[in-house]
């Protein structure tokens, strides 16, 4: 892969306390990375080290494989970088003369800011608002002049610190999809600091899962979501069933793993006798009134609903089949079915649903 930057044995210390403590970290070019994890994880810190716009106590930063350790490079790799806050951050004059800020700066001939402002403006479906005063803006409107500004510079990377926050839900939907395209089409890189998994399965295709200031996992968002390194990675990423079990056989490949009085059966290496979690993503369990056919899940239970949840345009469902579960289930076929706390059902899953992962006991 080609890294458009890495960062190395990267320490940032505040106040005498350690809050970034990072290995290596790796950002391929022309790809999305998000980084990912609870509040004081370090993502905004690790943006702006990288932006070099803080300078670490320990550990360098390359761009294009140069290090990054002098004033006159830093300055050299900013040309390149662009940052957008978390906060819009806009000065009380014209759009337009907010998205060619940082063109002044750099001298541009006005023909050429001209263009550029033209086309950023155009990217984010604000031309209209070239005129107005950025304090009449609403704070979606905000946001997109502070993109536009970002990409009017024509970066190699961009760097958004929770891009989409305290921004309304149909605001924040049609700017991830606006910017995801916008990404796709221009190939710039991009590193995403995000809070909502649903924002990162939409946007990213590479993830880094950061919690006390260091790394936990990082991957593919595929690698992330379906294959956790931890039962706090798990959890994270929205993995809602995680279960206890012991590995009783392993007939090439195919585990049988006991789980209170059950048995499930999952994919994996394991020998018998080992500890290990068995993990399982909602949407990868199937609930009906009646058993499905074994051929399709090898792991089919008679449970009871314990609760129902609806969010958004689906219901949530906690089962008990001798281990709790937890299943998605469309709104449509939740009614058809006539489902209620209470009702017996059938759960079922495939083997190849189960990521396994050992465990310490």
């Amino acid at each position: 892969m080609n890294s458009i930057m890495t960062v190395q044995n990267l320490l940032v210390r505040r106040g005498g306390v350690t809050v970034l403590d990072i290995e290596e970290m790796s950002v391929e070019a022309g790809r999305v990375l998000a980084l990912i994890g609870p509040n004081g994880a370090g993502k905004s810190t690790l943006l702006l080290t990288m932006a070099g716009l803080l300078k670490p106590d320990r550990g360098r930063i390359f761009y294009r494989g140069v290090p990054v350790d002098t004033g006159a490079r830093r300055s050299e790799m900013r040309k390149s970088v662009s940052v957008v806050f978390q906060e819009s951050l806009l000065l009380n004059t014209s759009v337009y003369k907010n998205v060619a800020l940082g063109l002044m700066f750099r001298r541009l001939t006005t023909g050429d800011i001209r263009k550029n402002v033209e086309n950023a403006l155009a990217y984010f479906g604000i031309s209209a608002l070239a005129g107005r005063s950025a304090k009449t803006l609403s704070g979606g409107e905000a946001k997109r002049v502070s993109l536009a500004r970002a990409f009017a510079l024509k970066p190699e990377l961009i760097l958004l610190d929770e891009a989409f926050n305290s921004l309304d839900p149909p605001t924040r939907e049609t700017l991830i999809d606006d910017l995801r395209h916008i990404l796709e089409e221009t190939k710039i890189t991009a590193v995403l600091a995000l809070h909502d998994r649903e924002e990162t399965l939409r946007m990213a295709q590479d993830v880094v899962v950061l919690a006390d200031g260091g790394i936990l996992q990082s991957g593919t968002t595929a690698q992330i979501f379906n294959q956790p390194a931890s039962e706090f990675v798990a959890g994270f990423v929205g993995t809602e069933t995680i279960l206890e079990g012991t590995v009783r056989n392993n007939r090439n490949g195919l585990l049988e793993i006991a789980v209170a009085d059950k048995m499930i059966e999952a994919v994996g290496d394991f020998l018998p006798g080992k500890a290990v979690f068995c993990c399982i993503r909602p949407e990868n369990i199937t609930v009906s009134d009646a058993p499905q056919d074994k051929s399709s899940a090898r792991n089919v239970f008679e449970a009871k609903i314990q609760k129902i949840v609806r969010q958004a345009f689906f219901y949530k469902m906690i089962l008990d089949c001798g281990f709790v579960v937890v299943a998605y289930i469309t709104v449509s076929s939740c009614e058809d079915l006539r489902l209620c706390e209470g009702s017996s059902v059938a759960v079922s899953f495939k083997a190849t649903a189960v990521h396994v992962m050992p465990r310490e006991r």
